[in-house]
């Protein structure tokens, strides 16, 4: 057996099921070997998507993906997925045939670009060590949870591999999950029994099997609200102290009651500038926690007043077990009427801009929630009306937002909710894009229809790039380069095989509550012309961080 066929074969083994990429002469029989072994491929038709899917798909799934690419541009054109990935922390491997003879036109620094973006890398250096060596990215992707770069050269793909090697192929243990530390454990407690206000924030440490129980079982225990960050969307849907996402999403009474809050704690979560609106969500005498089972972790945004290491449901429970009797804290009935009236920004009046040429994007997301099916996985993609759909749009639990926005790169939402459509198959899958980031991710639409996937894609077009333009308009400079002529983007999806409506108004929706009640044969491209008068609330809060 060579190489090729043993790095393939050995990633099923280690666990692999699903492998997106494009195929190139560097990874045919690597890839090959991998579908031979049982493993989903799918072609996307950019490496860039690819690397997007992937990522997307071992978010939603929780499983380890794989990211195929060629040598050299194969792997240049998908990094900015594999950045995205990395800066989450997403268990992922990216496979790469690589040249080693630097006078040849593929050759690339292929380590180096891996460092750059936070990767880590496992090089294939001969058949005797190859499915060792293959088995340890896999290992490394799942224990440290990173993106690792495992590079393929093209001399070692025709090496023979000694026979039998593949039989100590096996999927590698699961990270263990850390011990919480007793000290840290008492100290949050006695800091819980003290609150009067307490808000729960739970990130993406919090989304694991057994989570979000150990969680409300603690929060009930001392009268704590819920909040997440956007990453963890979903994850108290149906509790009804749940503030939905803390941040810049998040309505004016969840923003109201964590600033009210006596006592913050973060289960597995950053408590970044984006989930703590730069700091103005944390009350000026509120005492600030943060659980993580990394210790670096601690504190590396904004000081706490205790850092406790350990794993989230572990810690929960630990403090549960000695918190003592049940305390109402932030749970009155004063406050549980408001959360039940207005906690939802669908729910708080405003004022609707709309036209008869453009719609409000808040109107259009509103009628969108209650006419889409509830069981739904929403990907969205970056720029000014990012809020919209991830502030609007509800979703069942924690696999229901995917949400690729480390790297604040635009034209990664299609392809992010591909990979989490192929993880949640039961679902109907909803991406919600700006113009910019849809005509830059367009080339995926073929794979939407290619795969037969359900998709709803919604385009909020502006015809520009919204944030700049917001940005920089109220100072007087000039936006010719950030506006765009009108496109018909309905057009591009008909172009595709997608059906496809204009949306101006909302008598114009009843075309997607007719494709809602099917048969739901092609996809459904929504094309929304939105007001773009002023910009998103959200952006508005961001910038003051610039």
């Amino acid at each position: 057996m060579k190489v090729a066929e043993a790095v393939g074969r050995a990633l099923c083994a280690a666990g692999v099921g699903q492998v997106f990429g494009v195929v190139g002469s560097g990874n045919f029989h690597v890839t090959n070997a991998m579908v031979a072994a049982g493993a989903r491929f799918v072609a996307a038709r950019h490496e860039g998507g690819a690397a997007t899917m992937a990522d997307a798909y071992a978010r939603t799934s929780g499983e380890v993906a794989v990211v195929s690419v060629h040598q050299g541009p194969g792997l240049t054109n998908a990094m900015t997925g594999i950045a995205e990935a990395a800066k989450s922390r997403t268990p992922l491997v990216v496979l790469a045939a690589e040249v080693t003879e630097p006078r040849s036109n593929f050759y690339v620094d292929q380590k180096a670009l891996a460092r750059a973006v936070g990767a880590v890398t496992v090089r294939v250096t001969s058949g005797e060590e190859a499915v060792e060596q293959t088995c340890a990215a896999v290992g490394l992707a799942v224990r440290e949870r990173r993106t690792v770069l495992l590079n393929l050269p093209l001399p070692v793909q025709a090496s023979d591999v000694p026979d039998g090697a593949l039989a100590q192929a096996a999927p590698p243990p699961q990270r263990a999950a850390v011990e919480p530390d007793a000290e840290g454990v008492t100290a949050l407690t006695e800091l819980l029994g003290r609150a009067r206000r307490p808000v729960f924030v739970a990130g993406r440490g919090s989304r694991g099997p057994g989570g979000r129980a150990a969680l409300e079982a603690l929060a009930e225990q001392h009268g704590a609200l819920l909040a997440t960050s956007a990453v963890a969307r979903g994850l108290f849907h149906g509790n009804p102290w749940s503030l939905d996402i803390s941040g810049g999403f998040a309505s004016p009474l969840a923003c109201e009651l964590i600033q009210g809050a006596d006592l913050i704690v973060g289960w597995g979560c950053a408590l970044n500038m984006w989930t703590m609106r730069h700091g103005s969500l944390i009350g000026a005498d509120a005492t600030v926690v943060q659980v993580d089972d990394e210790r670096a972790a601690l504190g590396a945004h904004r000081p706490v007043h205790l850092g406790v290491t350990g794993d989230v449901r572990l810690t929960a429970r630990q403090v549960f077990e000695a918190g003592g009797e049940r305390r109402q804290g932030y749970r009155s009935p004063e406050t549980g009427a408001a959360l039940a009236a207005r906690v939802r920004l669908r729910d708080v009046p405003y004022e609707d801009t709309s036209t008869r040429e453009r719609i409000d994007p808040r109107t259009l997301s509103v009628a969108l929630d209650a006419v889409l099916p509830a069981e739904r996985v929403v990907g969205v993609d970056s720029g000014n009306f990012m809020g919209y759909p991830s502030a609007y749009l509800s979703v069942p639990d924690e696999k229901g937002f995917c949400f690729t926005q480390a790297f604040q790169s635009i034209g990664l939402g299609l392809a992010t909710t591909i990979g989490a459509a192929l993880a949640q198959p039961d679902r109907l899958p909803v991406a919600a894009l700006g113009d910019g980031g849809a005509l830059m991710g367009a080339v995926e639409l073929d794979t939407v229809r290619r795969l037969g996937l359900p998709m709803v894609v919604v385009v909020y077009d502006d015809e520009a790039y919204g944030a700049e333009v917001h940005h920089f308009g109220p100072d007087g400079h000039p936006l010719d380069t950030v506006r765009f002529p009108p496109t018909d983007i309905a057009a591009v999806g008909r172009g595709y095989g997608f059906e496809a409506v204009t949306v101006r108004t909302q008598a114009d929706l009843k075309a997607v509550a007719d494709w809602v009640a099917g048969p739901r044969s092609a996809p459904l491209l929504i094309d929304a012309k939105v007001v773009a008068d002023h910009g998103s609330w959200w952006l508005e809060e961001a910038f003051r961080g610039h």
